[in-house]
């Protein structure tokens, strides 16, 4: 997550795919538990593109593209809301 000012408004800020990625292992495996049918084989091949992961994800739990970018944005807010309720 970036940094930000203390007093700086944390509204807006939200995990993206380079703060997913810095730690891809971890993030992977609480990936698979969100999504049960991501294959832990797929984990290198998808790293490098979000747009990848997104159709992969699409394909793996009977999504179209446009419900799988959804479900992954609520993802990545519910992980920034558990990180900063944990911080």
């Amino acid at each position: 997550m970036a940094l930000t000012e203390p007093d700086q408004d944390l509204t807006g800020v939200r995990m993206n795919w380079n703060d997913l990625t810095q730690n891809w292992a971890a993030s992977y495996r609480a990936l698979c538990t969100e999504f049960p049918n991501l294959e832990p084989s797929a984990m290198p091949f998808l790293k490098a593109d979000q747009d990848r992961f997104e159709s992969y994800l699409a394909a793996t739990h009977d999504m179209s593209l446009k419900e799988a970018q959804t479900a992954f944005d609520a993802y990545l807010t519910r992980q920034t809301t558990k990180e900063r309720h944990t911080a």
